[in-house]
C-alpha cells in the first residue's frame, strides 16, 4: 500500500459529499469507481439542488407569470449563468441547453453544416475522435457530398501535427473537428496551437470538451475556439444535460434545430419568426431540474477550484501509470504522462478486456471494458478491444493500489 499521499484537494471532505461511494460492490468489497470518463458521480450538493428544485420551485419556464414559473426561470437562467462564467463566454446567449455533448455535436452538423458543407468542402477530424463527433458529419457527409479527412494518430498516441498543418494547406477545410482530451488515450491535444493554424486557413473549430471542461479550465475566449460542446454528467452533474457553446455571430446566422415551442417569435398558419438566442435553439419543455443540477455542480467544481482539480488527478493518474507499467504482461496505450490526463487505458496479455474487467468487478473495482465508443482509433492499434481506468476528484492513489492488486488476482487466475 502506498504512503499517505498529500492532495491538493482535502480529499475526505470530498468523500463525504459522495453518497454512493460509500457502499459495497459486493459482499466485503468496498466500491472502488474508475468510470468516471463514462459518467461522474454526483456529491449530495448537485443531487439536494435538484430535490429542492422539485419539492419547492417546480413549474415550466418562461411561460408563467406566476410565483412558481418565474423562480423555476430564475434558477434555470442562473445556472446558465454559470456555465458561462465557467467557460468565459462572452454572454450567456452563446450558451445553449442541450442533452448532452453529443446532442450538442449533432446540432451543429445539421445545422451550421447543413448550411455551409458541401460537394468540394473539407471536413476535418482525428483518428481519436469518439463516434459523436464522427458519426454525425458521416449521415451529413452522404446527404452533402463533401469530403471527411482524418489527422493521422501516431502510434503514442498523440496527433500528428506534421500532418494537420499539410492537410490545412492543401485542401479545403471548412471546420475541422477536435476533441480536446482523448477518452480512451487520455491525450490532451495541443488546441491551444491547432485552433489558431485552422483559423489562419479560414477553417472553423469545433472542439470536443466532453473529457476537458470536467478536469481542467477551459476558456473560449482565450482559445478563441468557435463551438465546443461538453456534457454534465461527466462533470459531478446529472444526466440529461449538455452544452453547446459558440460564438454568437455564428449561432445567429444558424437555423433552429428543432421546432416548437418557446424557439419562436411569432407563428402564423403560413410562416414562422425565430426567438433570440439562446432560446432559438431549445425547443419545447426544457430539462430545468438537470439545468439546475448542472449549476450545482459548476459550483461544487468552482468551490474545489479547477487548477486544484487537474493537479489532483495529475498526482492519482501519475500513480497510477507507474504502478501499472509495473504488471507483467500489461501494455499501457497513451502518450508520455506530460501529456495526457484522466485514464489509464491498458490490455493484460491475450486476456480479453470484458474478462479483466469482470473479474475486477468481483474485488469490487469497476473500469470500463470495450472500444469505447472509438472503434476507428482502436482498430489502428489492432485492438478489438482495451480496459480503461478513468479518475476524478473523488479517486486516490488507494483506488489505484486497490486496482493493481486486482489486476494481480486476475492474472491469477488466468495462470499468468
Amino acid at each position: 500500500m502506498t504512503q499517505k499521499t498529500a492532495y491538493p484537494l482535502d480529499i475526505q471532505a470530498i468523500l463525504s459529499d459522495f453518497p454512493i461511494l460509500h457502499q459495497e460492490a459486493h459482499p466485503g468489497k468496498r466500491l472502488v469507481f474508475l468510470d468516471s470518463a463514462a459518467s461522474s458521480q454526483k456529491p449530495r450538493q448537485v443531487i439536494e439542488a435538484m430535490q429542492r428544485y422539485y419539492e419547492h420551485d417546480h413549474a415550466n419556464v418562461h411561460r408563467g407569470i406566476h410565483v412558481l414559473s418565474e423562480r423555476a426561470t430564475d434558477a434555470y437562467e442562473s445556472a446558465r449563468e454559470k456555465l458561462r462564467a465557467f467557460i468565459n463566454a462572452r454572454t450567456r446567449r452563446e450558451i445553449i441547453y442541450t442533452r448532452n455533448a453529443t446532442e450538442s455535436i449533432n446540432l451543429v452538423a445539421a445545422t451550421w453544416g447543413r448550411a455551409h458543407l458541401g460537394p468540394g468542402d473539407v471536413l476535418l477530424l482525428t483518428e481519436m475522435e469518439h463516434h459523436s463527433n464522427i458519426v454525425p458529419w458521416q449521415l451529413l457527409a452522404m446527404e452533402r457530398g463533401f469530403t471527411i479527412r482524418y489527422i493521422p494518430v501516431t502510434l503514442q498516441g498523440e496527433l500528428d501535427l506534421e500532418a494537420y498543418a499539410h492537410i490545412l494547406s492543401t485542401e479545403p477545410v471548412k471546420l475541422v473537428g477536435l476533441v480536446h482530451v482523448s477518452n480512451v488515450l487520455g491525450t490532451v491535444n495541443p488546441v491551444e496551437q491547432m485552433i489558431p493554424q485552422a483559423h489562419a486557413a479560414g477553417a472553423l473549430v469545433l472542439l470536443d470538451g466532453a473529457q476537458s471542461v470536467p478536469h481542467l479550465a477551459v476558456d473560449v475566449q482565450a482559445l478563441d475556439v468557435d463551438f465546443l460542446a461538453f456534457s454534465g454528467h461527466k462533470m459531478a452533474g446529472p444526466t440529461g444535460i449538455g452544452v453547446l457553446y459558440g460564438k454568437r455571430e455564428l449561432l445567429e446566422a444558424m437555423p433552429p434545430y428543432m421546432g416548437g415551442g418557446d424557439m419562436i417569435k411569432r407563428v402564423t398558419l403560413e410562416k414562422s419568426a425565430w426567438n433570440q438566442l439562446p432560446y432559438k435553439f431549445e425547443a419545447g419543455t426544457p430539462a430545468i431540474a438537470p439545468a439546475v443540477g448542472l449549476g450545482a455542480a459548476v459550483d461544487y467544481l468552482n468551490n474545489l477550484g479547477m487548477e486544484n482539480i487537474l493537479a489532483h488527478e495529475r498526482i492519482v493518474v501519475d500513480y497510477a501509470l507507474d504502478r501499472l507499467s509495473e504488471v507483467p504482461g500489461l501494455t499501457l496505450y497513451g502518450p508520455e504522462p506530460a501529456k495526457r490526463n484522466g485514464v489509464a487505458t491498458f490490455t493484460l496479455k491475450d486476456i480479453h478486456a470484458h474478462d479483466v474487467a469482470q473479474l475486477l468487478d468481483a474485488e469490487g473495482v469497476a473500469i470500463r471494458a470495450g472500444h469505447h465508443c472509438a472503434m476507428p482509433l482502436h482498430e489502428k492499434y489492432g485492438l478489438p478491444a482495451t480496459a480503461r481506468a478513468s479518475f476524478y476528484i473523488y479517486n486516490t492513489t488507494e483506488d489505484v493500489d486497490a486496482l493493481v492488486d486486482a489486476i494481480y488476482n486476475a492474472r491469477k487466475l488466468f495462470g499468468l
